[in-house]
């Protein structure tokens, strides 16, 4: 059994499941890239929790946390079965970082797991765990949470970070940007300095870049989209060594960055 990587998708908007775009073709190949999974711990943006909690219900429902979109998106169902045994571990496994974890036993997916899980493995045969993101912890809590969660990749988990790679939204709203906008310079900026950061191998560049790259905090308004970044670079660089491979690499709304990233 060939060991899973651990990888970082930009979901953008939940509108993603039916506007083409070159990211939403990327999502709907993707279980064609990896060795399919027996479960997948998701590390969505939009379960952002005081500590580490994790889901463990049987039969988790499908969370529509948005507001002013067609009702089709609404209708939308991923039946995939959660897996609580798995949830166990992980909690366990973080524990042992020395960081507290929770078992949550109702809640179910959000859109940041559910969408493009829905891309990838449209038949929701694939059981799913969701792993909280906490914007109140710092960007080396979630990469050593991803280092005690590493192991699971050699049982044939793959380990998903959900996010954004750039994540402004009232860039969106204000300026009134269509799917199809121009991406500035400002978000390009950012997406081609990270890029540059995992060439490198810095670690610690990656870490801080809302801090430390161009237009980071413009980019990152509020450091939620990121934060799954740092628990897949965690779970893919166990060792401390940081090897990654950029998947994609588009724009969509000119200033959602949709790159995808594998770690291992």
């Amino acid at each position: 059994m060939a060991r899973q990587p651990a990888l970082f998708v930009s979901h953008g908007s939940p509108m993603i499941m039916f506007e083409p775009s070159p990211a939403r073709e990327f999502l709907a190949g993707l279980a064609g890239q990896v060795e399919r999974p027996d479960a997948v711990v998701m590390v969505s943006a939009h379960h952002d929790m005081a500590e580490a909690v994790v889901t463990s219900v049987e039969a988790p429902a499908t969370i529509h946390d948005f507001g002013g979109f067609p009702q089709k998106l609404f209708d939308l169902r991923y039946p995939a079965k959660g897996d609580p045994g798995l949830a166990a571990e992980v909690a366990v496994l973080v524990e042992g970082a020395g960081i507290p974890a929770f078992l949550d036993p109702a809640r179910g997916l959000d859109h940041g797991a559910w969408v493009p899980l829905m891309l990838a493995w449209p038949e929701a045969d694939v059981p799913v765990v969701q792993l909280s993101i906490s914007s109140t912890h710092a960007p080396e809590w979630h990469y050593r949470i991803g280092q005690a969660l590493a192991p699971l990749r050699d049982r044939n988990i793959l380990i998903i970070g959900s996010g954004s790679l750039t994540h402004n939204l009232r860039a969106i709203f204000v300026e009134g940007r269509d799917h199809h906008a121009a991406v500035p310079d400002w978000v390009s900026a950012f997406a081609d300095w990270m890029k540059a950061r995992f060439d490198a191998g810095d670690t610690d560049a990656v870490l801080h870049a809302v801090a430390r790259a161009p237009f980071g905090r413009q980019n990152h308004p509020t450091p939620d989209h990121i934060l799954p970044l740092f628990t897949a670079m965690g779970a893919g660089s166990g060792d401390g060594d940081l090897h990654c491979e950029r998947l994609h690499h588009s724009y969509t709304y000119g200033v959602l960055a949709m790159d995808a990233y594998a770690f291992s």
